[in-house]
């Protein structure tokens, strides 16, 4: 009697999908990789005209400091150029926009969800429209209070722009999760003695942390590499790590120093990589939550 496995892949199959996997690996890999090591050159060695090779060799480097390697491009960054300010800047950013779209779009969603009658419906369509729409529209539509109010270049007038850019996504995506858990939860809890709050707090929203983790995360990312409303809306002083990154560049009138910017591009980077692998059960559940109905 066979004991063969029906569903064993093909040796020349597996090979195939590894190597696939291999190289899909490395090259998604190399631009990383490629951004941290020039990091450690001077930018006549990572952006060399004569060989490309010297960004390996470093030949540049050695006559200029004396080392294969230099840390002179974080040395500027974050000590010259104060790089750790925007830093400081896109974490408060970051954590406002991540709660206010979060704690509004959570209580929202679970409501439309709930909701029997048609106009949740709608709501939904309008909340999809303006989220279609671009986003220097939504800008130019806070430019006279802003400008009233004395409130341009502060971070509070980018959190609120970024907060009406996010929240249709965020509503879409915390809808769809509560839809996917069954009402029966509710009524259960409610038969048990809790009222509608009570049921959503202590029965409702612990199924939903994996769908919570997912939509902050996203917000999260939205405010994080947000270059086009923290370009328009802030000034020098309150730039977030993107518009300083870019402004490390120059213009056609001023020289910038491009390592500035390499070194910069690396630190703002590496914490993306650590929060994907460490909330990455969560974001899977989440995503698959999304996609199975309850």
């Amino acid at each position: 009697m066979s004991t063969a496995n029906p569903r064993k892949q093909p040796t020349s199959l597996r090979i195939i999908l590894t190597g696939f996997l291999v190289l899909w690996v490395i090259m998604a890999a190399f631009p990383f990789l490629w951004t941290l090591w020039g990091s450690f050159k001077v930018e006549g060695d990572f952006f060399s005209k004569a060989n490309w090779a010297f960004a390996l060799t470093g030949e540049s480097t050695r006559v200029e400091t004396g080392g294969s390697f230099t840390g002179d491009g974080y040395y500027g960054a974050w000590v010259t150029e104060e790089f750790g300010r925007a830093v400081m800047n896109t974490s408060i950013v970051c954590f406002c926009v991540v709660t206010i779209s979060l704690t509004l779009s959570t209580l929202a969603g679970y409501a439309l969800s709930r909701s029997t009658y048609n106009y949740a419906f709608w709501i939904l369509i309008a909340a999809l429209m303006f989220r279609a729409m671009p986003q220097i529209t939504l800008v130019s539509g806070y430019l006279l209070p802003f400008y009233e109010w004395n409130l341009w270049g502060r971070l509070g007038t980018t959190i609120v722009v970024l907060v009406a850019i996010n929240q249709p996504f965020s509503l879409w995506m915390m809808t769809s999760f509560f839809r996917n858990i069954p009402k029966d939860l509710d009524e259960s809890a409610m038969v048990d003695g809790c009222n509608r709050f009570q049921a959503f707090r202590h029965v409702i929203l612990p199924v939903m942390w994996p769908g919570v983790i997912t939509t902050g995360l996203f917000s999260f990312l939205l405010a994080y590499n947000d270059f086009p409303v923290a370009a328009m809306l802030l000034d020098q002083e309150n730039q977030t790590m993107i518009p300083k990154i870019a402004s490390f560049l120059g213009t056609t009138q001023t020289k910038g120093n491009v390592m500035f910017a390499v070194a910069a591009v690396v630190s703002a980077t590496a914490p993306l990589f650590v929060l994907i692998l460490f909330f990455q059960r969560q974001i899977v559940s989440g995503l698959t939550a999304g996609a199975v109905k309850g």
